[in-house]
Protein backbone atom coordinates (compact mmCIF):
# COMPACT_ATOMS: atom_id res chain seq x y z
CA UNK A 1 0.00 0.00 0.00
CA UNK A 2 2.69 2.65 0.91
CA UNK A 3 4.80 1.77 -1.67
CA UNK A 4 2.37 2.52 -4.11
CA UNK A 5 2.02 5.81 -3.06
CA UNK A 6 5.27 6.54 -3.03
CA UNK A 7 5.70 5.56 -6.15
CA UNK A 8 2.42 7.42 -7.10
CA UNK A 9 4.60 10.76 -5.34
CA UNK A 10 7.80 9.83 -7.20
CA UNK A 11 5.94 9.99 -10.45
CA UNK A 12 4.13 12.71 -9.41
CA UNK A 13 7.23 14.52 -8.85
CA UNK A 14 8.92 13.49 -11.54
CA UNK A 15 6.16 14.51 -14.15
CA UNK A 16 6.45 18.39 -12.17
CA UNK A 17 9.95 18.26 -12.72
CA UNK A 18 10.23 17.46 -16.16
CA UNK A 19 7.12 19.95 -17.24
CA UNK A 20 9.22 23.06 -14.96
CA UNK A 21 12.17 22.17 -17.15
CA UNK A 22 10.91 22.05 -20.34
CA UNK A 23 8.34 25.66 -19.15
CA UNK A 24 12.31 27.13 -17.86
CA UNK A 25 13.42 26.32 -21.64
CA UNK A 26 10.79 27.90 -23.53
CA UNK A 27 12.04 31.55 -21.39
CA UNK A 28 13.95 32.54 -24.46
CA UNK A 29 14.24 36.35 -24.40
CA UNK A 30 13.72 37.74 -28.14
CA UNK A 31 14.82 40.87 -29.16
CA UNK A 32 15.02 42.62 -32.75
CA UNK A 33 17.73 43.57 -34.35
CA UNK A 34 17.20 46.78 -35.76
CA UNK A 35 20.80 47.33 -36.72
CA UNK A 36 21.21 51.45 -37.24
CA UNK A 37 17.21 51.33 -38.68
CA UNK A 38 16.53 53.10 -34.94
CA UNK A 39 13.69 55.00 -36.31
CA UNK A 40 11.93 51.08 -36.38
CA UNK A 41 11.60 51.42 -32.42
CA UNK A 42 8.46 53.27 -33.30
CA UNK A 43 7.26 50.51 -35.41
CA UNK A 44 3.42 49.45 -33.89
CA UNK A 45 4.36 45.36 -35.05
CA UNK A 46 6.99 45.85 -32.55
CA UNK A 47 5.77 47.75 -29.32
CA UNK A 48 2.96 45.45 -29.39
CA UNK A 49 4.52 42.24 -29.36
CA UNK A 50 4.13 41.14 -26.34
CA UNK A 51 6.79 38.61 -26.89
CA UNK A 52 9.76 40.43 -27.33
CA UNK A 53 11.38 42.03 -24.88
CA UNK A 54 13.44 44.86 -26.34
CA UNK A 55 15.60 45.74 -29.16
CA UNK A 56 18.88 45.39 -30.41
CA UNK A 57 20.48 48.32 -31.90
CA UNK A 58 24.00 48.90 -33.00
CA UNK A 59 26.56 51.51 -32.50
CA UNK A 60 29.65 52.39 -33.51
CA UNK A 61 32.91 53.48 -31.87
CA UNK A 62 33.00 56.14 -34.31
CA UNK A 63 30.05 57.85 -33.43
CA UNK A 64 30.36 57.46 -29.63
CA UNK A 65 33.51 58.64 -29.45
CA UNK A 66 33.82 61.78 -32.63
CA UNK A 67 37.28 62.75 -30.89
CA UNK A 68 39.46 61.60 -28.66
CA UNK A 69 37.82 61.99 -24.79
CA UNK A 70 35.17 63.30 -26.30
CA UNK A 71 31.95 61.34 -26.02
CA UNK A 72 28.50 61.58 -27.69
CA UNK A 73 25.84 58.79 -26.23
CA UNK A 74 22.67 61.25 -26.58
CA UNK A 75 21.18 58.50 -29.24
CA UNK A 76 21.89 55.82 -26.78
CA UNK A 77 19.53 57.88 -23.93
CA UNK A 78 16.78 58.99 -26.64
CA UNK A 79 16.62 55.20 -28.22
CA UNK A 80 16.69 53.69 -24.24
CA UNK A 81 14.08 56.58 -22.97
CA UNK A 82 11.96 56.22 -25.71
CA UNK A 83 11.66 52.43 -25.75
CA UNK A 84 11.50 52.30 -21.53
CA UNK A 85 8.46 54.75 -21.95
CA UNK A 86 7.17 51.67 -23.90
CA UNK A 87 7.96 48.91 -21.62
CA UNK A 88 10.30 47.95 -23.88
CA UNK A 89 14.27 47.14 -23.26
CA UNK A 90 17.43 48.26 -25.19
CA UNK A 91 20.46 45.56 -26.38
CA UNK A 92 23.73 47.77 -27.63
CA UNK A 93 25.77 45.93 -30.04
CA UNK A 94 28.98 47.79 -30.02
CA UNK A 95 30.71 47.93 -33.47
CA UNK A 96 34.39 48.31 -33.81
CA UNK A 97 34.79 46.40 -37.44
CA UNK A 98 32.75 47.03 -40.92
CA UNK A 99 32.54 44.71 -43.68
CA UNK A 100 32.79 46.91 -46.08
CA UNK A 101 36.23 49.17 -46.96
CA UNK A 102 33.44 52.36 -47.48
CA UNK A 103 32.78 52.05 -43.97
CA UNK A 104 34.79 52.98 -41.05
CA UNK A 105 33.67 52.06 -37.53
CA UNK A 106 36.88 53.61 -35.79
CA UNK A 107 36.90 57.18 -34.50
CA UNK A 108 39.13 58.91 -36.95
CA UNK A 109 41.83 60.00 -34.83
CA UNK A 110 43.02 56.40 -34.64
CA UNK A 111 43.67 56.29 -38.36
CA UNK A 112 45.56 59.70 -38.27
CA UNK A 113 47.75 59.51 -34.80
CA UNK A 114 51.00 56.98 -35.87
CA UNK A 115 51.09 56.08 -32.20
CA UNK A 116 47.87 53.68 -33.21
CA UNK A 117 49.47 52.35 -35.81
CA UNK A 118 46.51 52.72 -38.43
CA UNK A 119 43.86 51.64 -36.30
CA UNK A 120 42.43 49.40 -38.67
CA UNK A 121 43.59 46.42 -40.51
CA UNK A 122 42.05 45.61 -43.88
CA UNK A 123 39.96 42.12 -43.80
CA UNK A 124 40.09 39.96 -46.57
CA UNK A 125 38.06 37.78 -48.48
CA UNK A 126 40.54 35.00 -49.60
CA UNK A 127 40.72 31.18 -51.27
CA UNK A 128 42.96 28.05 -49.35
CA UNK A 129 46.30 29.49 -50.46
CA UNK A 130 45.85 33.17 -49.17
CA UNK A 131 44.96 34.61 -52.75
CA UNK A 132 43.10 37.75 -52.24
CA UNK A 133 39.36 37.66 -53.83
CA UNK A 134 38.43 40.89 -52.26
CA UNK A 135 38.87 43.35 -49.77
CA UNK A 136 36.49 42.99 -46.75
CA UNK A 137 36.39 45.94 -44.85
CA UNK A 138 38.16 47.17 -41.50
CA UNK A 139 38.73 45.72 -37.90
CA UNK A 140 39.91 47.82 -35.45
CA UNK A 141 43.38 46.31 -34.16
CA UNK A 142 42.04 44.66 -30.92
CA UNK A 143 45.65 43.21 -30.75
CA UNK A 144 47.15 46.68 -30.66
CA UNK A 145 47.76 47.74 -26.47
CA UNK A 146 47.18 51.43 -27.76
CA UNK A 147 44.11 51.36 -29.40
CA UNK A 148 42.88 48.33 -26.66
CA UNK A 149 43.69 51.40 -23.88
CA UNK A 150 41.12 53.45 -26.06
CA UNK A 151 38.28 51.06 -26.60
CA UNK A 152 38.79 49.96 -23.03
CA UNK A 153 38.04 53.65 -22.00
CA UNK A 154 34.86 53.70 -24.21
CA UNK A 155 33.47 50.56 -22.52
CA UNK A 156 34.56 51.94 -19.14
CA UNK A 157 32.66 55.57 -19.77
CA UNK A 158 29.66 53.37 -21.26
CA UNK A 159 29.11 51.56 -18.60
CA UNK A 160 29.64 54.79 -15.76
CA UNK A 161 26.08 55.84 -17.83
CA UNK A 162 24.79 52.70 -18.63
CA UNK A 163 25.46 49.88 -16.55
CA UNK A 164 22.15 48.32 -14.97
CA UNK A 165 20.15 51.15 -16.94
CA UNK A 166 20.48 48.91 -20.21
CA UNK A 167 19.40 45.05 -20.89
CA UNK A 168 22.49 44.35 -22.46
CA UNK A 169 25.70 44.92 -24.56
CA UNK A 170 27.51 42.94 -26.92
CA UNK A 171 30.77 43.13 -28.94
CA UNK A 172 31.13 42.10 -32.31
CA UNK A 173 32.53 38.76 -33.61
CA UNK A 174 36.18 37.54 -33.15
CA UNK A 175 36.47 36.16 -36.65
CA UNK A 176 38.68 37.90 -38.45
CA UNK A 177 39.49 38.12 -42.34
CA UNK A 178 43.27 37.93 -42.79
CA UNK A 179 43.88 34.07 -44.14
CA UNK A 180 45.33 31.36 -42.68
CA UNK A 181 48.87 31.08 -43.48
CA UNK A 182 50.65 34.11 -41.91
CA UNK A 183 51.62 36.40 -45.17
CA UNK A 184 48.27 38.68 -44.73
CA UNK A 185 48.61 38.84 -40.88
CA UNK A 186 48.61 42.83 -40.00
CA UNK A 187 52.00 44.52 -37.96
CA UNK A 188 51.62 42.61 -34.25
CA UNK A 189 49.15 40.31 -34.87
CA UNK A 190 49.62 36.04 -34.64
CA UNK A 191 46.55 34.04 -33.43
CA UNK A 192 48.39 33.56 -29.92
CA UNK A 193 48.57 37.58 -29.53
CA UNK A 194 45.01 37.74 -30.41
CA UNK A 195 43.46 35.15 -28.12
CA UNK A 196 45.20 37.09 -25.36
CA UNK A 197 43.56 40.69 -26.40
CA UNK A 198 40.07 38.85 -26.99
CA UNK A 199 40.79 37.41 -23.61
CA UNK A 200 41.71 40.93 -22.13
CA UNK A 201 38.66 42.69 -24.22
CA UNK A 202 36.25 40.22 -22.40
CA UNK A 203 37.67 41.13 -18.86
CA UNK A 204 37.39 44.75 -19.70
CA UNK A 205 33.48 44.57 -21.00
CA UNK A 206 32.58 42.81 -17.77
CA UNK A 207 34.50 45.29 -15.04
CA UNK A 208 32.16 48.15 -17.12
CA UNK A 209 29.54 46.29 -17.38
CA UNK A 210 29.17 44.23 -13.79
CA UNK A 211 25.23 44.70 -13.72
CA UNK A 212 23.92 44.23 -17.44
CA UNK A 213 24.53 41.54 -19.49
CA UNK A 214 27.39 41.29 -21.61
CA UNK A 215 28.38 39.28 -24.40
CA UNK A 216 31.37 38.65 -26.10
CA UNK A 217 30.16 37.61 -29.97
CA UNK A 218 32.77 34.12 -30.65
CA UNK A 219 32.06 32.26 -33.61
CA UNK A 220 35.36 31.28 -34.63
CA UNK A 221 39.21 32.31 -33.75
CA UNK A 222 42.30 32.37 -36.21
CA UNK A 223 44.56 29.39 -36.14
CA UNK A 224 42.18 26.79 -35.68
CA UNK A 225 39.94 24.85 -37.31
CA UNK A 226 37.45 22.29 -35.13
CA UNK A 227 37.93 19.71 -34.52
CA UNK A 228 40.95 18.81 -36.60
CA UNK A 229 43.14 21.22 -35.94
CA UNK A 230 42.37 22.31 -32.00
CA UNK A 231 44.86 25.21 -30.42
CA UNK A 232 42.20 25.95 -27.79
CA UNK A 233 41.69 29.80 -28.85
CA UNK A 234 38.03 29.34 -28.80
CA UNK A 235 37.87 26.89 -25.83
CA UNK A 236 39.67 29.34 -23.86
CA UNK A 237 37.37 32.01 -24.36
CA UNK A 238 34.27 30.32 -23.08
CA UNK A 239 36.26 29.34 -19.99
CA UNK A 240 36.67 32.99 -18.95
CA UNK A 241 33.84 33.23 -19.45
CA UNK A 242 32.05 30.51 -17.27
CA UNK A 243 34.91 31.99 -14.88
CA UNK A 244 33.84 35.42 -14.79
CA UNK A 245 29.95 35.17 -15.79
CA UNK A 246 30.41 36.84 -19.37
CA UNK A 247 27.81 36.43 -21.88
CA UNK A 248 28.75 34.60 -25.10
CA UNK A 249 26.81 34.26 -28.50
CA UNK A 250 27.65 35.50 -32.11
CA UNK A 251 25.96 35.96 -35.42
CA UNK A 252 23.97 33.53 -37.56
CA UNK A 253 21.53 30.52 -36.36
CA UNK A 254 22.31 28.21 -39.09
CA UNK A 255 20.53 24.88 -39.03
CA UNK A 256 23.10 21.96 -38.51
CA UNK A 257 25.26 23.93 -40.13
CA UNK A 258 28.51 22.27 -39.84
CA UNK A 259 31.47 24.88 -39.22
CA UNK A 260 29.11 26.06 -36.51
CA UNK A 261 28.54 23.06 -35.07
CA UNK A 262 32.17 22.47 -34.70
CA UNK A 263 33.02 25.65 -33.02
CA UNK A 264 30.52 27.95 -31.39
CA UNK A 265 27.29 26.17 -31.20
CA UNK A 266 29.02 23.16 -29.53
CA UNK A 267 30.47 25.46 -26.70
CA UNK A 268 27.62 27.59 -26.13
CA UNK A 269 25.85 24.25 -25.27
CA UNK A 270 27.97 22.99 -23.30
CA UNK A 271 28.50 26.56 -21.39
CA UNK A 272 25.02 27.64 -21.40
CA UNK A 273 23.73 26.20 -18.05
CA UNK A 274 26.54 28.39 -16.68
CA UNK A 275 27.02 31.82 -18.47
CA UNK A 276 24.13 33.54 -20.88
CA UNK A 277 24.13 33.10 -23.90
CA UNK A 278 22.88 34.92 -27.20
CA UNK A 279 23.06 34.63 -30.95
CA UNK A 280 21.61 36.35 -33.14
CA UNK A 281 19.80 35.53 -36.58
CA UNK A 282 20.84 37.68 -38.84
CA UNK A 283 20.15 38.21 -42.85
CA UNK A 284 19.83 35.39 -44.89
CA UNK A 285 19.39 32.84 -42.11
CA UNK A 286 15.60 32.20 -42.64
CA UNK A 287 16.91 31.36 -46.21
CA UNK A 288 18.62 28.54 -45.18
CA UNK A 289 18.22 24.68 -46.02
CA UNK A 290 17.28 22.49 -42.71
CA UNK A 291 19.86 19.90 -44.05
CA UNK A 292 17.05 16.89 -42.07
CA UNK A 293 14.23 17.80 -44.24
CA UNK A 294 15.88 19.37 -47.70
CA UNK A 295 13.54 22.51 -47.22
CA UNK A 296 14.12 26.01 -46.53
CA UNK A 297 14.07 26.48 -42.87
CA UNK A 298 11.01 27.35 -40.89
CA UNK A 299 11.31 30.36 -38.02
CA UNK A 300 9.84 27.61 -35.83
CA UNK A 301 12.92 25.20 -36.61
CA UNK A 302 15.27 28.02 -36.08
CA UNK A 303 13.25 28.44 -32.63
CA UNK A 304 14.01 25.03 -31.55
CA UNK A 305 17.52 25.01 -32.81
CA UNK A 306 18.08 27.52 -30.87
CA UNK A 307 16.82 26.26 -27.60
CA UNK A 308 17.47 22.84 -27.72
CA UNK A 309 20.69 22.60 -29.28
CA UNK A 310 22.55 25.36 -28.10
CA UNK A 311 20.97 26.16 -25.65
CA UNK A 312 20.03 29.68 -25.83
CA UNK A 313 18.93 32.26 -23.28
CA UNK A 314 18.47 35.05 -26.18
CA UNK A 315 17.76 35.06 -29.74
CA UNK A 316 18.45 39.00 -31.57
CA UNK A 317 15.97 38.23 -34.87
CA UNK A 318 16.44 40.34 -38.16
CA UNK A 319 14.19 41.96 -39.92
CA UNK A 320 14.55 40.10 -42.92
CA UNK A 321 11.14 40.36 -45.06
CA UNK A 322 9.20 38.84 -45.68
CA UNK A 323 10.13 36.21 -42.62
CA UNK A 324 9.85 39.44 -39.97
CA UNK A 325 6.23 40.59 -40.57
CA UNK A 326 4.78 37.14 -42.42
CA UNK A 327 6.45 34.32 -40.10
CA UNK A 328 8.56 35.76 -37.08
CA UNK A 329 6.00 38.16 -35.61
CA UNK A 330 3.22 35.63 -35.52
CA UNK A 331 5.49 33.03 -34.44
CA UNK A 332 6.19 34.90 -31.50
CA UNK A 333 2.61 36.08 -30.67
CA UNK A 334 1.29 32.18 -30.61
CA UNK A 335 4.24 31.32 -27.82
CA UNK A 336 3.22 31.23 -24.20
CA UNK A 337 3.30 34.40 -22.30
Amino acid sequence: MYSKILRGIYFLLFFLLSFDQVFSQEKIAHYIFFNRDRDRIAEKTFLQAKQVRGAQLKYTWKELEPSQDSYDFSEIEKDLTYLQQHGKELFIQLQDVSFDTAILNIPTYLVENPMYHGGVAIQYLTDDDDNIIRQDGYMARRWDPAVQTRFYALLDTLGKRFDGRIAGINLAETAVGFGEKGKLYPEGFTPEIYQKAILSQMKALKRAFPTSICIQYANFMPGEWLPWDDMGYLEGLYKLAAEQQIGMGGPDIKIYKKAQMNHSYKFLKAYAANIPTGMAVQWGNYEEPNPKTGKQVTVEEIYRFGQGEIGLGIIFWSTQEPYYSRKLLPFLERLNP
